[in-house]
């Protein structure tokens, strides 16, 4: 029984470089998503809880709300970080 050939085990080597390239991406992204949704959590936060202006925030929240959603898929992902029932 033969082992691979040069060809094949370039093949498979180069298979698993970019396999462990698309990984590292993912997990790049994963941790820039993460970043993100703690400003954006901060942001929300301070606008519900501590603003000051006399200024309705909705608009701002909404906007927030929506970039969230482009993020995670998930519009209300921050809305449980606020509220102990979620």
């Amino acid at each position: 029984m033969g082992g691979m050939t040069k060809t094949e085990n370039r093949a498979a080597a180069k298979a698993f470089r970019e396999e462990q390239e698309r990984k590292r991406r993912e997990e790049a992204r994963a941790e820039a998503v993460q970043a993100d949704l703690a400003e954006l959590a901060k942001l929300r936060n301070y606008l519900i809880f501590h603003a000051k202006a006399d200024v309705p925030a909705q608009a701002l929240i909404d906007a927030i709300d929506d970039h969230v959603e482009k993020l995670t898929g998930d519009r209300r992902a921050l809305h449980t970080q606020n509220h102990p029932i979620g």
